[in-house]
Parts: C-alpha cells; sequence; structure tokens
C-alpha cells in the first residue's frame, strides 16, 4: 500500500502544474507509450505481407508507410513532451521552493530553524541537484511517464496473450520482481544519502568561507580544505558503500530480466523455425516482451521516483516541525511587560535571561546597558518574538515593533527597497523615507548615491555602489524609522551605531530623544555616553535587572553602573 501512497503522491505534486501543461502533457505521454505496442503489430504485418508475395516491393508498401506513421507519430509526441515538461518543471518545482521559502519565514520564531534536525530537513527539502538529489518535478513527470507507459505495457501484454497467454504472467512476474527489487535499493541509496546530510552541512560552512579574506591571509586554505574533504567522505562513506553493493548485485536484475525473456524468445523462434508460426508472430512477440522490461521502469526512472518520494516526505516532515502552536490570544494594551521572564537557548542548560521583569511605557527612552554576555541582545530577541521563553511570559498586545539587530543583512537591493523591505506590497512612501533618513543621519549619503533612492547597493549590479559600515548601519536605522513613520510605536534598537563614530552617534541620538514623540524607544548601547540622555537606564548582569533609574540616580547610587560609566570616562580624558 506504500508503494501505491507513494506514487498517489508524486501525481499530486502535478496539481501545482497549470492544468493546460498537465493535461496536455498526459495525453502526449499516453500516445507516446502506444508506439511500441504499434510497431510490434505493425512489423509483425508488414513481415506477413513480405513473406511469400510474388512483389515484396509492392507488398511492403503500404505496411512501411504505417511504419513511418508510427514512427513519426513517436518522435512528434517526444519533441512535444519536451516543452510541456519544461513548462510543468518550472511551475511544480517553483512552487515547491516557494512553499518552502514561505514555510520558514514564516516559522514562530528562529528557535526551530537553528534545530540541526530542521536544518537537515531544509536540506533535504531544497533537492538542490548539486547533492544528488531528485526534485519534485523530476519524479511526479517520471511517475506520470510511468503511468502512461502501463499503457504500453497492456497493448505488448494483449500480443504476448494473442500468440501464448501464459507468456504475460513469465514476463511480468521477474519485471516486477526487478521494479521491487530497483525500488528496495535506491531507498535505501537515499536513505544513505540524506544521511550524509549532516556532514554536508558542516562542508558547507567552508564551501561558504572559501571566498573569504583570512583565508588567503592566513594561509589555511589547504587546511579547511582537508577539513571539508572529511566532512563530506564521512557522510557520504555509506552512501559509496551502498552503491558497491548494488552494483555487485547487478546480476539480479540480469537474472531477472534472463528468465522472462528468455522462454518467450526461445519458445516464438523455435515455433517460427519449425513452420508452427510465422516470422510476422515472431517478431511481434520479440518486440512485445521486450516493451514489458523497458515500460515497467529502468533503474534511472525508480531512483528519480524514489528521491522526488523522500523529498516530499521531508517537506511534509518539515511542515509538521514548523507548525505554530495554537495559544492565548495575545493581550491587549500599549504596555510591553516581561513578567518573571526566563530564558535558555534549545540544548543547552544555562539561564541567559533568569527571572526578569520589565515595563516598556509608551513614548520613553530606555537604556539597557551591560558587560558583554549579560543577555542585552537575547532579551532583545525575546521582545521581538524570534524566541519563547523557557519561563514567564512577554506580553506586547497591540504594539507594533520596529527592531534594528545588531548583526543586520546587507540586501544587494536598491536603497530605497533597503528602507522598504517590510511594506513591499505598497508603493514607497519618499516622503517618509526622506523624513527617516534625515532623523537616521543618511541624508548626506543619500544626496551623494548616483541615482539617488534608486542606486543599487551593490557594485555586483549596473550603476550599483557599496557603502560603508558605519553608511549601512545609518541606512538601517532609517529602515527601522520609516517602520516608525508607518505606524510602528516600539522602536528597538540593539548597538545601532557601532560603527559610527562618537560623535555621529550622539547626533543620532539626540534626534531619536527630541523627535521620537508617543513612540518607545529601547535601546542597547556600550558607549555610556550616549545612554546618559534616556529617560531610564537598566543594568542588566547574569540574565537578570540588578539597577535601574535615570543616570544621575546611578551615579548618586554608586553602583556597578557608575563604575561602569567612570571606566569609560577615564578612557576619553
Amino acid at each position: 500500500m506504500k508503494a501505491l501512497g507513494d506514487r498517489l503522491t508524486l501525481l499530486r505534486a502535478l496539481r501545482t502544474a497549470s492544468p493546460p501543461v498537465a493535461g496536455s502533457l498526459a495525453a502526449v505521454l499516453v500516445a507516446a507509450a502506444c508506439v511500441p505496442g504499434a510497431m510490434a503489430i505493425v512489423l509483425g504485418w508488414a513481415v506477413s505481407r513480405v513473406q511469400g508475395a510474388a512483389d515484396p516491393a509492392g507488398a511492403a508498401f503500404v505496411p512501411v508507410l504505417a511504419l513511418g506513421g508510427v514512427v513519426l507519430a513517436g518522435h512528434a509526441a517526444d519533441a512535444l513532451a519536451k516543452p510541456l515538461e519544461f513548462a510543468a518543471r518550472a511551475q511544480i518545482d517553483g512552487g515547491h521552493r516557494r512553499d518552502i521559502l514561505l514555510l520558514t519565514t514564516g516559522a514562530d520564531g528562529i528557535a526551530p530553524l537553528e534545530d540541526p534536525e530542521v536544518q537537515a530537513l531544509i536540506r533535504r527539502t531544497g533537492a538542490e541537484p548539486d547533492y544528488g538529489v531528485t526534485s519534485p518535478a523530476d519524479g511526479a513527470l517520471v511517475q506520470l511517464r510511468w503511468f502512461a507507459g502501463l499503457i504500453g505495457v497492456a497493448a505488448a501484454c494483449a500480443v504476448l496473450a494473442h500468440y501464448r497467454w501464459w507468456l504475460v504472467p513469465v514476463l511480468l512476474v521477474p519485471a516486477i520482481l526487478g521494479l521491487a527489487l530497483r525500488t528496495r535499493q535506491y531507498f535505501a541509496a537515499v536513505a544513505k544519502l540524506q544521511g550524509a546530510m549532516r556532514e554536508e552541512l558542516h562542508a558547507d560552512v567552508w564551501r561558504e568561507a572559501a571566498a573569504g579574506k583570512d583565508v588567503r591571509v592566513f594561509g589555511f586554505a589547504d587546511w579547511m580544505v582537508a577539513r571539508m574533504q572529511r566532512h563530506i567522505e564521512d557522510g557520504n562513506r555509506p552512501f559509496w558503500a551502498h552503491i558497491g553493493r548494488v552494483s555487485r548485485q547487478s546480476w539480479l536484475q540480469f537474472g531477472l530480466a534472463l528468465a522472462g525473456l528468455l522462454p518467450a524468445y526461445v519458445l516464438v523462434t523455435r515455433a517460427a523455425a519449425g513452420g508452427a508460426t510465422t516470422v510476422a508472430v515472431q517478431t511481434a512477440v520479440l518486440v512485445a516482451a521486450w516493451t514489458v522490461f523497458l515500460a515497467i521502469g529502468t533503474g534511472g526512472m525508480v531512483y528519480q521516483m524514489v528521491g522526488a518520494v523522500e523529498v516530499l516526505d521531508a517537506y511534509g516532515e518539515l511542515k509538521a516541525r514548523l507548525a505554530r502552536p495554537a495559544g492565548p490570544p495575545a493581550k491587549k494594551g500599549k504596555l510591553v511587560r516581561f513578567e518573571n521572564v526566563g530564558f535558555r537557548y534549545p540544548g543547552t542548560e544555562r539561564m541567559v535571561i533568569d527571572g526578569l521583569d520589565l515595563e516598556i511605557r509608551p513614548g520613553e527612552l530606555l537604556a539597557i546597558v551591560g558587560l558583554n554576555g549579560a543577555g542585552k541582545s537575547t532579551l532583545i530577541k525575546l521582545l521581538a518574538g524570534l524566541y519563547p521563553p523557557t519561563s514567564g511570559r512577554v506580553t506586547s498586545g497591540d504594539t507594533r515593533l520596529s527592531v534594528v539587530f545588531q548583526d543586520f543583512i546587507r540586501y544587494e537591493l536598491s536603497a530605497i527597497d533597503n528602507v522598504t523591505l517590510g511594506y513591499a506590497h505598497e508603493p514607497p512612501d519618499l516622503a517618509a523615507a526622506d523624513v527617516a533618513a534625515a532623523r537616521a543621519g543618511f541624508g548626506p549619503v543619500l544626496e551623494r548615491l548616483p541615482r539617488g533612492w534608486q542606486t543599487p547597493l551593490s557594485r555586483n549590479r549596473p550603476g550599483g555602489v557599496d557603502l560603508s559600515g558605519g553608511q549601512w548601519q545609518q541606512l538601517v536605522l532609517t529602515r527601522a524609522l520609516y517602520a516608525v513613520q508607518k505606524g510602528a510605536r516600539l522602536l528597538v534598537l540593539d548597538e545601532p551605531t557601532a560603527h559610527l563614530d562618537v560623535r555621529t552617534e550622539f547626533e543620532v541620538f539626540r534626534r531619536l530623544a527630541g523627535q521620537r514623540g508617543d513612540t518607545g524607544v529601547v535601546l542597547i548601547s556600550h558607549r555610556l555616553s550616549t545612554v546618559r540622555q534616556a529617560d531610564r537606564i537598566v543594568l542588566l548582569e547574569g540574565g537578570s535587572i540588578t539597577e535601574s533609574g535615570t543616570h544621575d540616580e546611578l551615579m548618586d547610587l554608586d553602583g556597578a553602573y557608575a563604575k561602569l560609566f567612570r571606566t569609560q570616562a577615564e578612557r576619553f580624558q
């Protein structure tokens, strides 16, 4: 039953293709599948007309024309099938990759995506041909060809049964046994290949690092290649061993084919030689017998079908792993609260956030400070909903957030597309973008761009330019402030000006503090001189808040914050 279910799974993948393409392709493949049976009949007819004819050439004229018509129909079917298969493949695989992208980007936070098993599933589901994996389209199209080929099998069996009915099971049984053997071998091969995914993920780290400057500066290219090769060999060793066993067992396939074809060939040839049957019948039986084995499925067809089934099964498993759990509705209100929140990263035991209580008020400029490893960036990830808390809860109600992360991505898009990424469903609001750029300090940079907002931010694109690290940081801050212009009411900034000089950073924060209106701002910064103007400063130590107040209040307290501030101040005196 599983084999039938797998084949139906592949056929369901065809639903992604447009009905005209899928329907036309099915019709063409059915026509092509009828060609071998038709050739067997026409060849038998031609031989019977020629045998004993006074004018062999004249007798063969009509059958040869008919044979030419069959051959021409076969070539026409193949020619039509190629573009239809190309269109169907693009639609099926395009839809599959779209579904993967929607599934992974719509996941509830990033914690599931950091799970090594989920990463391996994403790799398996992606069906990249470089890794020997068959795409859903290839498997579905081969499956369609296989079903269409069953029509050819039926026609061939009819020819055989007309001669001797028992030749049908004699040929079908070994052909089906060979198909079952190949299917089992290829399922095992695909399983071994998937077992190599984890090591291939390790090898990918080094593949991606190959273009890095460090590789050339420190000269560890040979060491890196050796590490990558070791991961590839360790991961693929079971697969290579299995392929070796399959190669050594190839005599089984030959034996099954021989067991089916030899009785039919010997019987009909002896009958024709003894005059018990005609050469025409002999020709028809020989062609029909070979057609049965050919249409039941070759090794390549079986591998593609098996590989595609595994890809679709992996997608189903990935979908189950990334399913959004049903939970209570978000608490409504304008305040954002951390209520006795604890958090540890998946697969670890250390609590990064431990028993944290924090309230973020509308219109407040809140600064979060602390040493490296205190949990500041983790707190921001919890606030943004990228991770669920291990204990306690974070309530944000209907407050819309805009976040600048410390490790932001540099998109090779135009400047305006970089700023309006979260609002691609509507035309860019250039007026709002100009206001955001001015507040972020990106205005002078924008004026120097050759095409203004439309300038591509990559030298890999025609007319594109590169930005410095500080200019990129100003652009990302512009993106966050654009979201504020569009209605976000909490601006979260994780080291948003780390690449800027002290004076530029101070000016940016002065503008933020003076023009924030009723928008709350949460700021993480290592430069304590910059956060002096915050309405409230909280010091994070060991995942908990140990001090809270204004700058003056914390300096009067003369605790850890005051010591940190004086230590930094001494560096600039």
